[in-house]
């Protein structure tokens, strides 16, 4: 009798970690696939058009190759080169998204510190106006970015009976910016558009987590407000102000948006170049023939995933050396007061 009472007890408890064990495999083996297929949807496309760029063309049209090429050659590579201006539009994008990132970064962390830490009227209405330029496209306010950088005015001054700026007041006509660098670093500069909301957002959320006590220290040390921001709290911010400039350096490496409509003509970016060149295809391949040829849409489709492979292989690199920072800084951005 009590025997049977002791071993009962044990059974229970055998049989409760054995289901505990077979749960937590099947998890961890669900959660493995899952895993595997995200993975699996986001890496299959770029491997899909490294492969597909190092074809030759007559292995496009071949029934039997489905995704290793039969014939590897890397002129595929020297004509997209050709056609997108490189190295040069690679050197130009390069040093304008630093450029702009680090204008972002300049801004918008000054503007998050201030929402995180202190409160002024209408707080809560700008706010408001950031998550407002998460949300809505840039494509929406293409016409008012055009006409304000076309023709470009200071309406701090406005004399309502000339309806004249102070430019326009001046010279007597409104200066047309587009064409030029000026409005990236304009916009960058008073956190308007290029996604500066979203780096708004994440940088008052870091800074919100930050213990009040930590300034409060150091006003009693006799810091004043903005050697208190830059000697106690930016130290800290370093991770998560450096994935926000890595999200500010890639989205403007590959952004054809803002490229058309600033950047001269005479400037030759990557995004903007890569665009175009279906459009520059026909001239290339035609040029000193005499009777024209059609470039294919297998063709074009093939050179098209030759300059993404390009494009992206930096930002790879990139994220290669940084994804350590870039992890923090997204679990800091979660962290409450």
């Amino acid at each position: 009798m009590t025997t049977n009472a002791t071993h009962m007890p044990k059974k229970r408890h055998d049989a409760y970690a054995i289901k505990r064990g077979i749960k937590k495999w099947g998890i961890s083996i669900f959660r493995g696939l899952l895993l595997f297929g995200l993975c699996f949807m986001i890496i299959q496309p770029m491997i899909t058009r490294l492969l597909t760029s190092i074809m030759e063309e007559k292995d496009l049209y071949d029934s039997t190759i489905v995704l290793l090429p039969r014939n590897v050659t890397t002129d595929n590579y020297m004509h997209v080169a050709n056609m997108t201006s490189f190295p040069e539009s690679m050197i130009n994008t390069l040093w304008l998204s630093l450029l702009v990132a680090l204008c972002q970064i300049l801004s918008t962390t000054l503007v998050a510190y201030g929402f995180a830490r202190y409160d002024f009227p209408l707080k809560k209405f700008w706010f408001a106006l950031v998550i407002a330029v998460i949300i809505i496209p840039p494509q929406t306010i293409s016409s008012s970015l055009y006409t304000t950088f076309a023709n470009f005015d200071f309406p701090i001054i406005w004399n309502a009976i000339t309806q004249k700026g102070i430019i326009r007041g001046i010279t007597g006509n409104a200066v047309n910016l587009r064409g030029s660098i000026v409005p990236y670093i304009a916009m960058s500069l008073t956190c308007m558009g290029l996604k500066n909301g979203l780096y708004i957002f994440m940088l008052r959320q870091y800074f919100k987590g930050v213990p009040k006590s930590l300034e409060e220290a150091a006003y009693v040390d006799g810091c004043g407000t903005m050697h208190t921001f830059v000697k106690i709290m930016l130290p800290d911010a370093v991770p998560i102000i450096a994935s926000c400039f890595l999200f500010a350096f890639v989205w403007q490496w590959t952004d054809v948006f803002y490229a058309r409509s600033f950047v001269p003509n005479q400037m030759h970016v990557y995004a903007k170049e890569l665009s175009t060149i279906v459009s520059k295809m026909s001239h290339y391949f035609n040029a000193g023939q005499e009777t024209a040829m059609v470039v294919p849409a297998g063709r074009q489709q093939q050179l098209i995933s030759v300059g993404v492979v390009i494009c992206a292989v930096p930002l790879i690199i990139l994220y290669i050396f940084t994804q350590k920072t870039f992890v923090q800084s997204l679990a800091m951005t979660g962290s409450k007061e």
